[in-house]
């Protein structure tokens, strides 16, 4: 007995909603929502191509095969120019899909999660999701095990969970609940059909019917577990056993919280980082402070947790030295690429707004964190950019025994560096005068050359071999090395780790990857903590404060940079090239605009096409539940109803939505694979154009009641009806026969027999007393009137399922025999 369609199409239903319910929680390691529709489409496009592959009763392993081939023609349409036709691959192709996988797992490798959806990790998502796909359709429908499916979409929703640095949205676990929930529902349906079908107590099972499913299950999984870990590795770098250390991404996409004494300076790409506005000259932008030195290596975090801190929305405790007599500045601060505890701030803060729950404010060490790593939403802090005078930082009084020990604390240091220290500022008077001298002791007058590579080893002290030999380094090694001079006279310092001021175009100031700088911060009492920047800057990027700016510190060095050419940003460069005409401005500004509205559409369509998807997949599962409660299992009383559910409003409503969803996510992706759609609909639909057109035929000459030929289009109609229904009329049976076997497989009611009985009658005397047929049986009209009984009868008992409608079994038989019945 053949299945109903209802549990062919249950199966493959809650395959396809698992993965796309899984799926969702990639939203912790890939910005946007395009990646979505790509997986929405690799995931229909497998459920649909493994329902036509097992219509064809193809072995598993070549469904599975066709499946992996669909979903490479659609990565090559999709990622690929270089396709024949657009989307078959060819050496080129995938030659270039080799170095689109090479892009992606660099990115994957080297990325913080959430990455940016780029073309990279787009189609190594559709590809990974789409192998997910495969794995939990065959687990589901070709090895009817559903539940195995729950350890390949845990591998999908593990890591993602693991590395995000807030918790997952928690719809997607809800999703995933109720995904799992139907795969549940419809393991049990298969082992109630198992238990139906159960051999004979003692007949036992054959080894090659338990070997297939186990087999099925075990590569499967062993395919969907590498497949999740692949994709959901992003951001891995540095986070798992085996990867590179962490604390190498100064200048990335976060700050090191380190200093060396030696070493190079490896910042990698400019990365934009922050764009600022409200801020009318170049600052120094602080994310955090280090106060413990750790001899011939640099500065560190204090060991043990992170201080306990405040909650840094809204109002903020006061800063050392704000007396709060200073006008507020509000600066707008929007993180372009930033991921870490840190948040950056300007000044004294007084103020934050914007920033979620679980960021924490300590005055002491100035720092704005938080636990876990986190692409912060754009803020603004309010805060105070005051600075002291000359004159007031001579008369500050610094009592050191005020202040945490561990702004003073060193260990014991070499002779000479003490030495040094005592020598350059033996005529200071004041404490600012002795931090001045130090600070002036770093000019390159004096020897030290910025380079983004220490010199040589000369010495096994770092300090002494930057200080008195080398005198060549890059920021972390001036201010490590000047922080250690002033507390060796127990003077307070720190070393602050941040930003220069980044490039300003007028109205917005932009900080990259390679303004990351680290200076000294020196405490000054009732003052505060004051900044002192011993690396010579230029080329725009330095900020010298008042107290000294009359004092000459030159230097020829280009900041925190791997090069020493000329920078290209707006700032610094000293001449500007002008638009030659009004044409080109407006050209220049009208692309843009352009790109926008495109962007615009795109973005819409897409969410139009996400709708249609979610509406079909709603209208397929109430037309799938409405079957199954109107049909309950061993009940044959409710046959008609059933198949007129299978055929009635809400499955073609969910064909339809699903078609329409489908073109619009294929044209959202590419309009090549539109083209593709169209022609796969196009060609599934085309046995059904057929039957219709025949049979619109034939009514019409029935209409016409010109008798043989109205007999004859009525009897292969009725042949046609038979064969769709699966009814088997030989050539051998009479017409009386054929209606005797119609009548009875369909369970025609009464008016229903006696139309077929008075069609039956008509054909006879058409066919065996022409002259007879107007003066014993029907006329024309009536003839026309009895079969369309018959046809509206054939509706009434026993309505052809949409798979029937779709793929008619008279059409196709006719297609196979290559002839005419």
């Amino acid at each position: 007995m053949r299945p109903p369609t209802a549990s062919l199409l249950l199966a493959p239903a809650a395959a396809l909603f698992a993965t796309i319910s899984s799926a969702t929680s990639l939203t912790g390691v890939i910005q946007g929502a395009q990646w979505f529709a790509y997986i929405a489409v690799a995931a229909l496009l497998v459920a649909f191509s493994g329902l036509a592959l097992r219509s064809l009763r193809l072995p598993i392993p070549a469904v599975s095969l066709g499946q992996g081939l669909a979903l490479l023609f659609l990565v090559t349409g999709s990622f690929t120019s270089s396709g024949i036709i657009g989307f078959i691959p060819g050496p080129a192709a995938f030659s270039e899909l080799d170095d689109v996988l090479v892009a992606a797992f660099e990115a994957i490798r080297d990325g913080v999660p959430p990455v940016e959806d780029t073309t990279p990790v787009l189609c190594l998502a559709t590809i990974a999701l789409g192998l997910v796909a495969i794995v939990v359709d065959t687990l589901v429908v070709a090895a009817a095990a559903p539940a195995a499916t729950g350890l390949v979409l845990l591998c999908v929703y593990a890591v993602p969970a693991a590395l995000a640095d807030d918790m997952l949205p928690w719809w997607t676990f809800v999703l995933g609940a109720m995904a799992f929930t139907l795969l549940l529902a419809v393991d049990g349906s298969h082992r109630h059909n198992r238990w139906r079908n159960r051999p004979a107590p003692g007949t036992g099972l054959s080894v090659s019917t338990v070997a297939s499913p186990v087999a099925v299950v075990a590569g499967a999984l062993a395919a969907g577990l590498v497949a999740g870990t692949t994709l959901t590795g992003i951001g891995t770098e540095g986070s798992l056993p085996g990867s590179r250390d962490e604390r190498h991404v100064l200048g990335g996409l976060g700050v090191n919280p380190f200093t060396s004494l030696r070493g190079m300076l490896d910042q990698g790409d400019d990365v934009p980082l922050f764009r600022v506005e409200g801020l009318d000259e170049p600052r120094l932008l602080r994310a955090f402070t280090l106060s413990n030195y750790v001899p011939n290596e640099g500065w560190a975090l204090p060991e043990g947790p992170m201080p306990a801190g405040v909650p840094a929305r809204g109002e903020l405790p006061a800063a050392p030295g704000d007396d709060g007599r200073a006008p507020d500045s509000r600066i707008a601060i929007e993180p372009v690429h930033w991921n870490d505890v840190w948040l950056p701030v300007y000044g004294a803060p007084r103020a934050l707004e914007g920033l979620s729950d679980g960021w924490y404010y300590d005055r002491n060490s100035g720092a704005v964190f938080r636990e876990r790593r986190q692409n912060p939403a754009p803020y603004v802090v309010t805060t105070s950019l005051a600075e002291p005078t000359r004159s007031q930082l001579r008369r500050a009084e610094v009592d050191p025994a005020t202040l945490d020990p561990a702004y003073t604390a060193h260990p014991e240091l070499d002779p000479r560096v003490v030495q040094l220290a005592e020598d350059l500022t033996a005529s200071a008077d004041t404490t600012f005068d002795k931090v001045q001298a130090i600070w002036e002791y770093f000019d390159p007058t004096n020897g030290f050359v910025y380079d983004t590579t220490t010199g040589p080893e000369t010495d096994r002290d770092a300090l002494v071999d930057f200080l008195l030999t080398g005198k060549r380094g890059y920021c972390e090694q001036f201010a490590s090395a000047m922080a250690v001079m002033l507390r060796s006279l127990d003077i307070p310092s720190r070393v602050a780790i941040g930003f220069t001021g980044g490039a300003d175009d007028g109205e917005t100031r932009t900080i990259t990857s390679r303004d990351a700088h680290a200076w000294v911060e020196v405490y000054f009492g009732d003052l505060g903590w004051v900044s002192f920047d011993p690396t010579p800057l230029s080329g725009g990027r330095s900020y010298v404060p008042g107290y000294l700016s009359d004092e000459a510190h030159g230097g020829t060095g280009s900041g925190d940079s791997d090069d020493e050419e000329p920078s290209s940003r707006p700032d610094e460069s000293t001449e500007t090239s002008e638009p030659s005409s009004d044409e080109s401005d407006e050209a220049g500004a009208a692309e843009p605009d352009q790109q926008s509205r495109a962007s615009t559409s795109s973005d819409w369509l897409g969410i139009v096409a996400l709708i249609v998807t979610a509406a079909a997949l709603l209208v397929t599962v109430t037309a799938l539940l409405t079957r199954r409660r109107r049909s309950p299992v061993g009940s044959r009383s409710t046959a008609g109803a059933s198949a007129s559910a299978t055929a009635g409003p809400l499955p073609l409503a969910a064909a339809g939505l699903g078609g329409l969803a489908v073109l619009l996510l294929a044209l959202w992706v590419h309009w090549s694979l539109t083209l593709l759609v169209v022609a796969g609909i196009a060609l599934a639909a085309t046995p059904a154009v057929v039957r219709h057109l025949r049979r619109r035929r034939r009514l019409q000459a029935v209409e016409r009641g010109e008798q043989p030929v109205a007999g004859e289009a009525a009897w292969q109609e009725l042949l046609d009806e038979c064969a769709d229904r699966s009814i088997d009329i030989s050539d051998s049976d009479t017409v009386r026969l054929a209606a005797q076997k119609l009548a009875r497989a369909q369970r025609l009611d009464d008016r229903g027999k006696n139309d077929l009985r008075a069609v039956v009658t008509s054909l006879e005397q058409s066919w065996y007393s022409p002259a007879s047929e107007t003066e014993g049986g029907r006329g024309g009209t009536g003839f026309a009137e009895a079969f369309q009984g018959v046809l509206a009868a054939l509706e009434r008992s026993a309505p052809l399922s949409w798979r029937d409608r779709l793929l008619p079994k008279s059409v196709l038989a006719r297609l196979r025999s290559r002839g005419p019945r």
